[in-house]
């Protein structure tokens, strides 16, 4: 398993030498956000799509 700061250096290399602060950020919160819901898949922290769908409808009990 790489480290946080493995992962970061990744991000930062497969960007162009043009990035700006903005867009580095940007890419490692996204990146950080995406392994935390593959996290949460993995420990099964997740929620039904219908239970989903039902709430945002006002279906939901």
């Amino acid at each position: 398993m790489q480290s946080a700061k493995q992962v970061a250096k990744a991000v930062i290399e497969q960007l162009p030498e043009q990035a700006s602060w903005d867009e580095i950020m940007y890419e490692l919160y996204a990146k950080q956000k995406i392994e935390e819901g593959l996290a949460d898949i993995e420990a099964g922290r997740v929620i039904p799509h219908e239970r989903v769908k039902a709430e945002l409808l006002g279906n939901g009990d």
